[in-house]
């Protein structure tokens, strides 16, 4: 982690020397007449450059010698663009010291913007599978649902009328169908008679008294 923090911080310093040196030539030359202590004096010799190139070039030169600005109550602050945040410091650029808690300060700024891109997975991933849910679950309550409004099959009236019809006892003399219900119970009747009659004692006459 601390060599990702020194290419950080190299690249910008890279950067800062490269548009440097790309200004035109004459703009290295004196243009202040002592050397500036921080940003804001280097800022202010700058403005006093002759040509606009110049001062771009100046300016340029300010940001790549001082990293802190100096602060409305005395001292200095670094800003750090990489975590978005100021440190305080002692002077016009950051100490070997305080540049060590800089970086310290980048690397558990890493691990917590790891943590909570790791938590907003987690908590995506569960209101997906609770969203999952609740839709099989209102699939299967309209699946029964329209099972419960299926209607039952009725018996049609003449098969209805028939078995009626059929239980029904037959006029005597009337021609029957064999098989039939009407037609067979009146025989089935008069064997269950039969078939009580044998298990049924008759009753004794009293003996006559002399």
């Amino acid at each position: 982690m601390s060599d990702v923090v020194a290419s950080h911080r190299a690249a910008l310093v890279v950067a800062a020397a490269g548009f440097f040196l790309l200004a035109p030539s004459h703009a290295q030359a004196q243009w202040w007449k002592r050397a500036p202590v921080d940003f804001e004096a280097c800022a202010d010799a700058a403005e006093k450059a002759t040509t606009k190139s110049e001062k771009t070039a100046a300016l340029a030169d300010c940001n790549a010698k001082f990293a802190g600005r100096r602060k409305a109550g005395g001292g200095y602050s670094y800003y750090d663009f990489l975590q978005d945040r100021s440190f305080d410091i002692a002077g016009p650029n950051p100490t070997p010291e305080e540049q060590k808690k800089i970086d310290e300060s980048y690397t558990a700024y890493l691990a917590n913007q790891r943590r909570s891109n790791e938590a907003a997975q987690a908590t995506a991933r569960q209101q997906r599978e609770q969203q999952e849910q609740q839709v099989q679950q209102l699939q299967r309550v309209a699946l029964r649902t329209e099972v419960e409004r299926v209607p039952v099959p009725v018996e049609r009236p003449k098969v209805q009328q028939a078995a009626i019809g059929d239980a029904r006892p037959r006029p005597k003399g009337t021609p029957c169908t064999k098989g039939s219900f009407s037609c067979e119970w009146p025989r089935l009747s008069d064997g269950l008679n039969d078939i009580k009659k044998l298990f049924s004692p008759t009753p004794s006459k009293p003996a006559k008294k002399g």
